[in-house]
């Protein structure tokens, strides 16, 4: 279990050191659903690194509702950029459109896939805490 919550807490800490490397170093603006997820993103750093340093599992509890809600808007996000059908509602996001790709690797990564993976990774994670009793 301690390696699960340490796991999760350095997979809150790559992505949040990811969007902070896309948005301070190389200049790209973040746009609103970029908000939204990190905001749902950068408290799981202290969370889960609190919890980990303390050994508290019973943090999957409140800290999943915050990966689960992120993941959503990371899906959400990817969807906009990657089909056609929802790509019009990016326009509406701001200033920056959502549906703007400032990386496309391999054709389907993007900044929003790499942070649904990050979500994903935590959600799986803190489940699996949860699952196997180790809450307190």
């Amino acid at each position: 279990m301690e390696q699960a919550l340490f796991a999760a807490w350095v997979v809150s800490l790559v992505a949040t050191g990811g969007s902070l490397f896309f948005s301070e170093v190389l200049k790209y603006i973040p746009c609103e659903l970029c908000w939204y997820q990190r905001i749902f993103m950068y408290p799981l750093v202290l969370l889960l690194g609190i919890a980990s340093a303390k050994k508290d599992y019973g943090i999957a509890r409140y800290a999943l509702p915050l990966s689960i809600i992120g993941g959503a808007i990371s899906l959400y996000h990817y969807l906009v950029q990657k089909v056609p059908a929802l790509h019009e509602l990016g326009n509406a996001c701001g200033i920056i459109p959502c549906n703007t790709d400032y990386i496309n690797w391999l054709g389907f990564i993007t900044i929003p896939f790499l942070a649904l993976i990050a979500f994903l990774l935590i959600t799986v994670l803190l489940i699996f805490i949860r699952t196997n009793g180790k809450e307190k």
